[in-house]
């Protein structure tokens, strides 16, 4: 018996609409597991961006006691530009420091430091940046410093709490994967169960196991796919939400992921629901349709 793509689209319809609740149960749970998929994807090429970002600024920056007298800030300047490690340096005093303090920081930060609080700081360009920890740990002890801070430690807690929130919203989506996977089996059981009867019938005028299985095991898909692209859309949303807020931060703006990889993303999310879908039922036609 020939199978037409117009039969299969009836067929699949139909058994949709006479589960619509779980079908749409189904899609539901597929698209806020993919989001968060898509999310955590995002994420975590955001903050590789990020991170390379840091890594290619300022290698060290020396904060000196905001109360240090000229005497002792000439002498810092001294040792620090002797230090061999270090090839460049660039100071900034009260002012600067207190305008790229309020550029970085916003009206916040603005409001609580003045140009008097705000500690000058000498920017360090280091001969090689993985040395950064040990030139801090010496320039540290030095008279008249505050703090010493390098991009490492910036990237090993943004690194940090970068893989604590991919962990939690992978676990979460996959816990909702698995849900979605059971949803759509649920649902194919049903329209195979409301539906045994034409089955049988079909069966006796020797319709062929693909005739009678391919408009359920569509149907999976279908739900899959739309799980999919709904996903999709609120990943692209939210990239779109996230590149508008960042253009009132420009600071933040190495964060922006490529267009190429939010395509990427997109595509991944889409298949992952459709083999989701085929999956859900494609067991469900095994277990619970006998042809």
């Amino acid at each position: 018996m020939p199978i037409s793509a117009g039969y299969v689209a009836r067929e699949t319809a139909t058994n949709l609409w006479r589960n619509r609740l779980m079908a749409i149960a189904a899609i539901l749970t597929v698209a806020v597991s993919l989001s968060l998929v898509g999310t955590a994807l995002l994420m975590r090429q955001a903050v590789n961006n990020e991170l390379v970002q840091l890594n290619q600024n300022v290698d060290l920056q020396v904060f000196v006691q905001p109360k240090a007298s000229a005497a002792e800030v000439a002498t810092l300047r001294t040792t620090i530009s002797q230090t061999p490690q270090i090839r460049k340096i660039v100071y900034l005093d009260h002012e600067a420091s207190y305008k790229l303090a309020c550029r970085i920081s916003g009206k916040t930060v603005c409001s609580v430091l003045n140009e008097q609080t705000t500690p000058p700081v000498f920017q360090c360009t280091l001969t090689n940046p993985g040395g950064a920890a040990a030139v801090a740990s010496v320039l540290q002890h030095l008279a008249g410093v505050f703090q010493v801070t390098y991009p490492s430690q910036a990237a090993h807690t943004l690194t940090a709490v970068s893989n604590v929130l991919q962990m939690v919203l992978l676990v979460i989506a996959v816990v909702l994967l698995i849900s979605a996977l059971v949803l759509i089996l649920n649902a194919i059981r049903m329209a195979i169960f409301s539906r045994r009867r034409e089955v049988g019938v079909m069966r006796l005028v020797g319709a062929t196991s693909w005739f009678i299985r391919l408009p359920f095991m569509v149907e999976g898909l279908v739900q899959g796919l739309i799980g999919a692209i709904v996903a999709a859309g609120i990943v692209l949303l939210g990239d779109l939400g996230i590149r508008t807020l960042i253009r009132h931060f420009q600071e933040f703006s190495s964060a922006v992921v490529p267009g190429h990889d939010v395509i990427i993303t997109e595509i991944l999310v889409v298949v992952m629901g459709a083999l989701i879908g085929a999956i859900g039922s494609a067991v469900a036609v095994r277990r619970f349709l006998d042809v």
